[in-house]
């Protein structure tokens, strides 16, 4: 094999409909990803390396030994890198495919450059990146689905919970109606496999995910509200609201799903107006559970960015976990987007030039 590098691209995300209610089994949630990407290099080398050009973390030395992945250093910062390469490798040996030593980089462009979170889903994209990059070396006919698999559990091995939505975007790009693996099923199911193979080829019972499009006529505007959220701090107030009134929560569920449902038809037949009834709709749901549970997922700039949107023709809602971060409009017309941006600069809102980006996890051409 010839000694030239490989560069891998794969897109961040932001949620679009369906926050939260997506946690629950069988509630659906679109995801977009977007135009920024992590970028992830690999070639082989004399010894094992791997850089993390964001922390400033340079040419690492790391060892996989029976099953166990060790970057050599005391930062933190490396976990999600660590756990993606040793599941990588893992299934890598399983196949019976033992790679030689190589060198890997990181370096993400989800956030500012000033280090500032959009909410783009950097973790996710990060593991997506390491375990594409390393498939796409030594097991190049790889599906999707496996691609998909393995990030999955590399990311909830080490964060614990979420919906696996950002994996989904970051694997394989464009719009995507989803309905979470459930984090708790998929940390039972590796317990109780003893190979990653096994795990792969189970059906996931919870998961589906399908692709869906955007009408052309609809325009997708993204604003930053200038305060990053904490998604993990926001679900767990909104669980307390699940034990201590139950009721409201199943009504949001039930909110959050129809509103899904309409947003999910609007795309399917190119109805714009079924489209912005369902934004509207999701945005009242997440804002009254948001009052319910006391917690500010519409924060009052996130309102005026919605407000906004409404007003100029389109519909607005807070995107991912609220609370800050980034709200999104989608608007009738490029005129009404060109207007909305400027309208929300005004209201001291940064419109980001973030677009959809129809692929995922691939081959960079630059």
């Amino acid at each position: 094999m010839p000694h030239t590098p490989m560069t891998i691209k794969v897109p961040g995300k932001l949620m679009i409909a369906g926050e939260f209610a997506v946690l629950e089994p069988y509630h659906q949630l679109v995801v977009m990803a977007v135009n920024r990407y992590v970028y992830t290099t690999i070639e082989e080398s004399e010894q094992n390396r791997v850089s993390l050009h964001d922390f400033q973390l340079e040419d690492l030395k790391w060892d996989f030994e029976k099953g166990s992945l060790i970057i050599h250093t005391d930062n933190p910062k490396t976990v999600f890198v660590q756990e993606a390469m040793r599941i990588a490798m893992a299934y890598l040996h399983e196949q019976n495919i033992k790679p030689g030593t190589f060198a890997i980089s990181v370096k993400s462009e989800l956030d500012d450059a000033s280090g500032i979170k959009y909410g783009l889903g950097s973790s996710a994209a990060v593991v997506t990146s390491v375990i594409t990059a390393i498939l796409k070396k030594y097991l190049p006919t790889y599906k999707q689905e496996l691609l998909f698999k393995l990030s999955s559990l590399a990311h909830v091995n080490v964060q614990g919970n979420g919906s696996g939505a950002d994996v989904a975007a970051s694997a394989y790009g464009g719009f995507l109606q989803y309905v979470s693996f459930q984090a708790d099923w998929l940390k039972d199911a590796y317990k109780q496999t003893s190979n990653l193979s096994e795990l792969v080829k189970q059906d996931w019972k919870y998961l589906s995910l399908k692709p869906v499009n955007m009408p052309d006529t609809v325009y997708v505007c993204v604003g930053w509200t200038g305060k990053p959220a904490s998604t993990a701090k926001l679900v767990d107030e909104l669980m307390l609201l699940k034990d201590s009134n139950p009721n409201a929560y199943q009504n949001f569920l039930d909110a959050s799903e129809k509103a899904v449902s309409t947003f999910v038809k609007g795309m399917q037949q190119e109805d714009v107006d079924l489209l912005l009834a369902g934004v509207k709709q999701n945005r009242t749901a997440l804002s009254g559970v948001g009052r319910q549970a006391n917690v500010a997922i519409e924060t009052p700039l996130l309102r005026t960015l919605c407000d906004l949107a409404e007003a100029h023709g389109g519909a607005g809602k807070s995107s991912g976990a609220g609370g800050g971060d980034c709200g999104i409009a989608f608007m009738p017309s490029k005129e009404k987007a060109d207007a909305l941006m400027k309208a929300w600069e005004k209201a001291g809102i940064r419109p980001l030039s973030i677009k959809p980006s129809a692929v995922g996890a691939s081959i960079s051409d630059s």
